[in-house]
């Protein structure tokens, strides 16, 4: 199916380049195909001519009308013709296409012969990127908004490095400023409370009950011979502290970066200066009111940003754009961020000082996750950090365990809300969604394991028995992996992997319930055997990007 896909979007980009002068660029143009959901309208389809129809002031059916003409000429050429039955326009501008059954028997020995390796490609051609996320300020436990942060750029850094790219993930730990003044402020405050000494909390303090239990070791560790440190003592000592909570809490939900990057250490060389200069290089620096300001309006910015406060204070854009130029001057070719919905107006300015630097700001991919609800027994847990109440990471992986947290943060396109069912991420049943993919994989397991035949006696299977519609439809799924993989990664969206896991799944225990595997036939029985055991290694690739296990027993 890879190579189908492949000379279908390579035969629209030739054809909307040859008959639609006026579109430029017209090989940049994503082209996407997709599963219709209906099995009526065929086995592929495409709205790229509802995608081009307003850029070319046309109506989507003249559009698609134009399209399939030049298409239907194509189909006649080698190799379209050896997989496509037909092509037809449905509905509102769709193209849909109809797949002859037969050429898709070789791709299913492909996913048997490439194992765990099915669906990687050279998309990225070993370039290196580096994604930054989480990045929660090291002010406390990690939050579920993290969390999902964590489980979205993880799952995608994975997707990115399975099609070729050379990835790195970073952390970037904002461990300087004024939250992290107020949190050794909250510790220094309840240190003096534990010790029976006068103390004033701050306004804004942290106040869980996680800083009584840093004041505790604080005590254990020093007594009372700190009682009269400065508040960087106690922030000092809170940030270490709570970064290796966070650390830890990291590790237990499969989530390791390769750098940790420290603000403060950017802070105490001369990158800063040196970025700032490289702005004003240009002409894009200036004063006003004893401030120093950054002319982003010049790239499409709202208004134009201080750098530098009247009162020698740095804002916090300044920072961070000597860490985005640093970023660059490591030899990454393209950064992607993945930040909360809090930072949304934060992006324009950023890409200003990236293109201001001199860096392209389509290098910079910039993904805004949205916030996350969290239920138990089917009511709302209030959260609010600095109020300390909160459910941690730690907490949920302890209720729901690791595979759950990690899927259900997948389950919505980053862009959407999350609510996540707490009772049903920990039900052991097919209404649970990462249960009902992973005993798939199970049941594979075990069909395989009691037939006793190992995979490389599964190549040569007469896979031309397999005529039922069941078994058809787990064929078309199947060979879909790959396509499915490399539309996660140039999108950016990995909640793509996840209504096709499902959908994979739904399809086997459908063939399952109503087609024996192991038969008196033994052609079909090796047939339908080569079948699942392709099943349910994309299955396991496709859990294996998620961070998810894929258990052979449950």
């Amino acid at each position: 199916m890879e190579k189908i896909e492949s000379h279908i979007i390579s035969a629209l980009r030739e054809i909307i380049s040859d008959n639609f002068v006026e579109l430029k660029n017209s090989r940049d143009i994503t082209v996407y195909l997709d599963t219709p959901k209906n099995k009526e309208f065929g086995d592929l389809s495409t709205n790229i001519a509802m995608q081009l129809a307003k850029k070319l002031g046309k109506s989507p059916i003249e559009v698609a009308n134009i399209i399939l003409g030049s298409l239907k000429k194509d189909i006649n050429r080698l190799p379209l013709k050896e997989f496509l039955a037909s092509v037809k326009i449905e509905g509102p501008g769709f193209i849909n296409f109809y797949l002859i059954e037969k050429s898709l028997y070789d791709d299913i020995k492909e996913v048997l012969k490439k194992g765990d390796s099915f669906g990687r490609s050279d998309i990225g051609q070993d370039k290196k990127l580096q994604i930054e996320f989480v990045s929660a300020n090291p002010t406390g436990p990690l939050s579920i908004a993290h969390a999902r942060q964590a489980a979205v750029g993880d799952t995608l850094a994975n997707i990115l490095s399975f099609i070729g790219w050379q990835v790195s993930r970073e952390y970037y730990i904002n461990d300087e400023g004024n939250q992290i003044r107020l949190l050794g402020e909250s510790i220094r405050a309840r240190y003096l409370e534990l010790l029976k000494k006068e103390f004033s909390f701050p306004e804004n303090g942290y106040k869980g009950t996680y800083i009584y239990d840093i004041a505790n070791i604080l005590i254990d560790e020093y007594s009372d011979n700190v009682l009269n440190k400065e508040t960087d003592f106690f922030s000092n000592y809170g940030t270490k502290f709570i970064l290796n909570w966070i650390k830890d809490d990291l590790n237990i939900f499969g989530v390791k970066f390769d750098n940790w990057f420290s603000q403060k250490e950017l802070s105490a060389t001369k990158k800063i200066e040196e970025s700032i200069s490289e702005i004003k290089k240009r002409g894009l620096i200036y004063e006003k009111e004893g401030a120093v300001w950054f002319r982003s309006t010049d790239f499409g910015d709202d208004k134009d940003r201080v750098l530098i406060k009247s009162d020698g204070t740095l804002t916090y854009i300044t920072p961070d754009i000597a860490y985005h130029r640093d970023k660059f001057l490591r030899g990454f070719i393209r950064l992607i961020n993945i930040w909360g919905p809090d930072h949304h107006g934060y992006i324009s300015r950023l890409k200003a000082a990236v293109t201001a630097l001199g860096f392209e700001d389509e290098s910079v991919n910039i993904l805004i996750v949205q916030l996350v609800t969290l239920y138990k027994d089917k009511v709302l847990v209030p959260m609010s950090t600095r109020e300390g109440r909160f459910i941690t990471l730690k907490e949920l992986i302890s209720e729901t365990g690791k595979d759950a947290a990690r899927y259900f943060f997948l389950m919505r396109k980053i862009d959407s809300h999350l609510d996540f069912d707490m009772e049903l991420a920990k039900k052991h049943t097919a209404e649970n969604p990462v249960f009902y993919v992973q005993y798939a994989h199970a049941r594979i397991s075990g069909i395989i394991k009691k037939a006793g035949i190992k995979t490389p006696s599964l190549m040569d299977s007469n896979l031309a028995l397999l005529t039922q519609a069941q078994e058809i439809e787990l064929v078309k799924l199947t060979v879909r992996f790959p396509e499915i993989v490399k539309q996660a990664g140039s999108s950016l969206e990995p909640y793509r992997l996840i209504p096709y896991l499902e959908n994979l799944a739904k399809a086997f225990h459908s063939f399952y319930d109503k087609h024996r595997v192991i038969c008196p036939d033994t052609e079909l029985t090796h047939a339908r055997l080569a079948l699942i055991e392709a099943v349910r290694i994309v299955i396991k690739n496709g859990l294996t990007l998620t961070g998810v296990s894929a258990p052979e027993e449950m």
